[in-house]
């Protein structure tokens, strides 16, 4: 079980971590990569083809304002990609989240929440379930274990 997670810029590390702490509570091997789709595309294209080499199964890609990463990963792989709109700019997330979400057809991202870093490694988590019985486990333990501390919290309460 491995997952890749890229990101375009170290200033977006702090968002991207949300993913990784997702990983380390599940046991699955990550590696991360800052990596500018722009400024750096021959250093992505050859990181993309290392990874598929060394087995990685799912790439989340993290990415603010024009928000090409995920897209150009997602063209260069047939690995799943999840992509994290970062909110940076002046529109909060929005330009982002439309960039990753508007992938032309034939080339998929997955896209969850502006800034949702979490999000992604949890739906990277259920796509790797299916092949890793385990985990599933893990993911079933953990959801029932949600469900349990939030119906103690439900009901009437006294304000």
């Amino acid at each position: 079980m491995k997952v890749a997670i890229i990101f375009g810029s170290k200033s977006d590390s702090a968002i991207m971590k949300k993913a990784a702490d997702v990983f380390k509570e599940f046991g699955v091997a990550y590696t991360a990569h800052a990596i500018s789709a722009h400024r750096s595309p021959e250093l992505l294209a050859e990181t993309l083809r290392t990874l598929e080499a060394s087995g990685t199964e799912t790439i989340i890609a993290g990415a603010g304002l024009a928000a090409h990463l995920p897209g150009v990963i997602a063209s260069q792989t047939i690995l799943p990609v999840i992509g994290v709109p970062i909110g940076s700019g002046g529109l909060g997330g929005l330009d982002a989240l439309f960039s990753i979400v508007q992938m032309p057809k034939q080339i998929p991202v997955a896209t969850v929440g502006v800034d949702n870093a979490a999000n992604a490694a949890y739906l990277a988590c259920e796509i790797l379930a299916l092949k890793y019985p385990e985990l599933k486990e893990k993911l079933v333990a953990f959801r029932k274990q949600m469900k349990d501390e939030l119906s103690k919290d439900s009901g009437v309460i006294e304000l």
